[in-house]
């Protein structure tokens, strides 16, 4: 699509986009990576295995130091706890197949949700992107609580030219909005999302940063508070048959440092 085709008509290319974000068969191949998270002022660093029956992780890092010796065998203990109960997994899979689905349908209302302008060709992470403006559509009335949020967004939506995949989200709340995803209540302007993915090898996507800084207040009055970091790296794919068994295994074979009882101390 050239640039002028874009400039004439850039919600065709986010429908394109939109469609090869949830084409079936997009999560066939799974991968392992790290995860390296601040929630809040926690940090931690997982190693991550994608599954058939969900993802699986193995703590190996906390505030940026090796777990001690008590903590890597907790986390020994938890993964072999988890293989003799998959209901365990199970559980924890419908809840990531729920958040996905959720996600998924966001996903699908942005072309309508938001009007589009075409403002320039970007170098992205795996090569050149299309970078769109976006800000609310007058004409768009959201089917539920949850896509309400989108009344009171504006930022960028990045498009890598090639493939046509989402690149890079990044908007900020430029209103009070509603907030509904799984907790009702209303989200302060002035908070902020950006995501980003890549080709991380064999036209196979994954997100590679996220960042989440949101306040607002729930029912009751209670203060809501947002405020995470999330970085992937180290991306390898694994069999594609892998159960969580398969992962779980892989995982307790991992030899990550681990901090001495002298240098816990110190800290």
């Amino acid at each position: 699509m050239t640039q002028d085709a874009v400039a004439a008509d850039p919600v065709a290319l986010v429908r394109r986009a939109v469609a090869n974000e949830l084409k079936p068969g997009n999560g066939a191949h799974p991968y392992r990576y790290k995860l390296h998270k601040v929630d809040n002022n926690r940090v931690t660093t997982k190693e991550i295995i994608e599954t058939k029956d969900g993802d699986v992780a193995r703590l190996i890092e906390y505030d940026g130091h090796p777990l001690g010796p008590v903590a890597n065998q907790d986390e020994l203990d938890r993964l072999n706890n988890l293989l003799q109960h998959p209901e365990v997994q199970e559980h924890r899979h419908k809840r990531e197949q729920a958040d996905s689905n959720r996600a998924n349908e966001m996903i699908r209302l942005l072309p309508d949700a938001f009007l589009y302008h075409f403002e320039s060709m970007e170098q992205g992470p795996s090569g050149q992107a299309v970078r769109l403006s976006l800000k609310p559509n007058p004409a768009f009335h959201p089917p539920d609580r949850e896509a309400e949020v989108y009344a009171g967004m504006a930022g960028e939506l990045w498009i890598d030219q090639q493939q046509e995949r989402m690149v890079k989200l990044d908007v900020h709340l430029i209103d009070y909005v509603n907030f509904g995803w799984g907790i009702l209540g209303k989200l302060y302007k002035g908070g902020s999302i950006l995501v980003e993915q890549k080709d991380v090898g064999n036209d196979h996507w994954e997100q590679y940063h996220f960042k989440l800084n949101l306040h607002g207040k729930a029912l009751m009055l209670k203060s809501l508070e947002f405020d995470t970091t999330e970085d992937e790296t180290d991306f390898a794919p694994v069999s594609a048959g892998w159960g969580y068994q398969d992962a779980v295994k892989l995982l307790l074979t991992l030899k990550p440092p681990v901090a001495e009882p002298s240098q816990l101390s110190q800290r």
